[in-house]
């Protein structure tokens, strides 16, 4: 649907502003106006990682005057496949201000405004005042709700992006700036069961689907920011990478939406962590004193060696995963043999005496199946927390990291 434009335009462009966006200024639906909109814009951005590095970029290329970077991590060497606006020599620094500095040579009459913390109930508020529209590049569930409910309370319209293997999904949010418009709980009312979707760092994602993902961010929030052509508001785009297919349905306002609804209940901020929860209340559970550290572990695997202990090591990552890097004397079976049953086929039986030790890459899936074992009869049963990420950081550094 088109709307009227979301930022007035700025008095004027200069000299050399005129020729830098000459390309945008001839136009149409951009022009001399669009143009001064977007130098009058000032954007939010959370995250400078997959999907934020692109759409940094190319709002800070289209001229966007005021850009803020929410982003609170440093930069790993595993970024660098996909966040492109870092490079080898920012491993280490902060994400926030490698980010501004290669906005600063991309563009350097953009003001660049550094919030360099997690966002959380306690400041959220804060950071989003005071900015036109929101590009939202988060990778988990809790800070997506925080993000929509703030925004919605603030009245600020956001442009949302989804990535996950070669997955990827984008809209606009705007209940408060179009009638009947709805918010990211009415196309996501609740989040999923936990461990059920997994993260990009548990996932994967291929590094140009950020690209395509976050230009369509940015080409969204130009439209929003001009008034050019109907934005993706009450649309779900969806893009295929694998089969290079795109579909694009439209989202409804839910009447029974617990933000935007007709009788709303999340009237403040509420427990987002609680509300999406890191792992079940099972896995909980089953971890509740049953979580050894991986010092423990390299100490227990000594004594199997030495004959004076008798465990089984079970890793339940993927095979790639496992292909990358492994605790040694561990076997494979994956996670979902043990949701699906089949993996109490390929342990010793419950009264063998030989205990169970699970991993994963760092507690969440081998948490989830611990509480299988446990609902199996497997008492004994133990996971390893932190899983191979924290064996390669204290036990093993010699092995790579992913």
């Amino acid at each position: 649907m088109s709307i009227e434009p979301l930022v007035e335009p700025a008095a004027e462009l200069t000299v050399d502003e005129v020729r830098r966006y000459s390309r945008h200024l001839i136009i149409p639906d951009v022009g001399m106006t669009g143009q001064k909109r977007l130098k009058n814009a000032k954007v939010l951005v959370i995250g400078a990682g997959g999907l934020g590095s692109p759409a940094l970029l190319y709002l800070a290329a289209a001229g966007v005057g005021t850009i803020g970077i929410a982003e609170f991590d440093e930069v790993d060497e595993s970024n660098l496949q996909r966040q492109i606006i870092h490079t080898q020599s920012d491993i280490g620094k902060s994400k926030a201000l490698s980010a501004k500095e290669s906005i600063n040579e991309a563009n350097p009459y953009v003001e660049v405004v550094l919030h360099e913390q997690r966002l959380d109930n306690d400041n959220v508020m804060d950071v989003f005042r005071g900015y036109d529209l929101i590009v939202d590049g988060t990778d988990n569930f809790a800070t997506r709700y925080m993000v929509n409910d703030a925004a919605y309370f603030l009245g600020i319209p956001y442009v949302w992006g989804s990535i996950y293997r070669f997955d990827g999904q984008a809209s606009v949010f705007a209940p408060t700036l179009v009638e009947g418009a709805p918010c990211y709980r009415c196309l996501y009312p609740e989040p999923p069961p936990p461990g059920m979707v997994p993260s990009c760092a548990e996932g994967g994602v291929l590094g140009v689907l950020c690209a395509s993902i976050g230009s369509i961010q940015v080409n969204e929030a130009i439209k929003v920011i001009t008034g050019a052509g109907d934005p993706a508001i009450g649309s779900l785009v969806i893009y295929d990478a694998l089969e290079l297919s795109w579909r694009k349905l439209k989202v409804r306002k839910d009447p029974n939406c617990r933000l935007c609804g007709e009788n709303p209940d999340v009237t403040g901020l509420i427990d987002y962590d609680a509300f999406c929860g890191a792992i079940s209340e099972e896995a909980a559970d089953a971890a509740a004193g049953s979580t050894i550290a991986v010092t423990q572990l390299e100490h227990m695997l000594k004594e199997r060696e030495e004959g004076t202990r008798d465990f089984v090591l079970v890793d339940v990552r993927e095979p790639n995963e496992y292909e990358i890097n492994k605790i040694p004397g561990s076997v494979l079976i994956p996670k979902g043999e043990f949701l699906n049953g089949n993996a109490l086929e390929q342990l010793p039986s419950v009264d063998s005496g030989t205990q169970v030790v699970l991993h994963c890459k760092s507690g969440v899936r081998s948490a989830e199946a611990l509480a299988v074992l446990k609902g199996a009869g497997y008492d004994d049963a133990v996971h390893v927390g932190g899983g191979v990420v924290a064996w390669v950081n204290q036990i093993d550094p010699s092995q790579p990291s992913y």
